[in-house]
């Protein structure tokens, strides 16, 4: 990681100081110590229990005591950026915040991807199948949830560890990665065991020591992280922010993170949600990572989700996912919202005309 802050004196300066897991106390005594007694710190000093000390100067950090402190038993890897400003807007180049995909394909840094597939695994046969035919279309990652968190608990939630193992399978046989979501740290280890991907949902984008964990997570497997539906886009750029100082802690030389516009919820009721278009171009402003656009939740119906497509590609999204299956209207999660085989098939080559899709294989 290149230091954001490089060496611009700023009128405020935030250090990041992470230590070892087994480091105890005395490192994180020592490096308060240094920082008061060699720098005006603010009283906002922020402790994460996993092992991260953030804190605030009033200017910027004296090259003496960045040498001491990185000499302190314990202290793994030490950053300084200027306060307010985020790891995710100019720690990581475009470059290093790309996300690899199947076939050569990537997220970011001028490559284009699709990820498709049901909203839920529902059968290994069925599984395969879709898979094969989103390949065949062009799609570069294969989704579909193992473990589904509902908003009514009679909803269907997933087969869990079977719906993984299906997951797995359809990888070993059509060579797509798989994106899933990790709901809580229950199953986040087996989660990210099986995934190429983690997908974390928009109703966990506010559950920040969740995903502090998530980033810092010893497996290092790329996260799509959902914008919540109620959200500002300040909001979720912050909750960027613990993704990334989890990647940090667990020493990412890349951010491995990637941004989904999945619609917020507004006054408008002919949607599901409201897709933020203008927000692609915003968030790859503000940040060096690859942003992407679920239509398919934003539509809630699916002869819009073509159109929704579109209008997120043209607007510069990096990629797509798209809840695809070969027969929707039969699909246990999300039927309406759900397009068949067919229709991304047509899809795929429509978007051809506007963005680097890569060609049906």
């Amino acid at each position: 990681m290149s230091n954001p802050n490089n060496g611009r004196a700023a009128v405020k300066t935030t250090v990041l100081v992470c230590f070892e897991s087994d480091a105890g106390e005395a490192p994180v005594r020592e490096a308060l110590r240094l920082l008061e007694a060699g720098e005006k710190t603010d009283p906002n000093v922020r402790w994460f229990d996993e092992g991260l000390l953030a804190a605030k100067l009033s200017g910027p950090l004296a090259p003496e005591t960045e040498g001491r402190l990185k000499r302190i038993p314990g202290v793994q890897r030490l950053a300084a950026l200027p306060t307010g400003r985020r790891l995710g807007a100019g720690a990581f180049s475009k470059a290093e915040s790309a996300v690899p995909l199947a076939a050569g394909a990537s997220l970011g840094d001028g490559g284009f991807g699709v990820i498709a597939g049901p909203c839920s695994v529902e059968g290994e046969s069925l599984l395969l199948e879709i898979a094969e035919q989103v390949k065949a279309a062009g799609a570069k990652a294969l989704r579909g949830g193992a473990y589904k968190p509902r908003t009514s608990p009679y909803s269907w939630g997933g087969l869990c560890e079977k719906g993984l193992e299906y997951l797995v399978r359809a990888r070993e046989k059509t060579g797509l990665p798989i994106v899933t979501e990790a709901i809580d740290l229950e199953q986040l280890d087996v989660v990210a065991k099986h995934a190429d991907i983690l997908q974390v949902g928009t109703r966990n984008m506010t559950n920040f020591p969740f995903l502090f964990r998530v980033g810092a997570h010893p497996a290092g497997k790329p996260i799509l992280l959902k914008r919540g539906f109620a959200s500002s886009i300040e909001e979720y750029l912050d909750a960027v922010e613990y993704v990334l100082l989890g990647r940090l802690l667990a020493g990412a030389e890349r951010p491995g993170v990637i941004l989904c516009e999945r619609g917020i919820r507004t006054f408008e009721t002919a949607t599901r949600y409201t897709l933020d278009v203008a927000s692609i171009p915003i968030l790859q402003e503000r940040t060096t990572l690859p942003v992407i656009a679920d239509p398919s939740h934003a539509a809630g119906n699916r002869k819009w989700v073509p159109h929704l497509s579109k209008a997120a590609v043209a607007a510069g999204a990096d990629g797509l996912l798209i809840e695809v299956h070969t027969d929707p209207e039969k699909a246990w999660c999300d039927a309406d919202q759900t397009i068949s085989t067919d229709a991304f098939r047509t899809l795929m080559e429509e978007l051809r005309a506007i963005a680097p899709v890569p060609a049906a294989s």
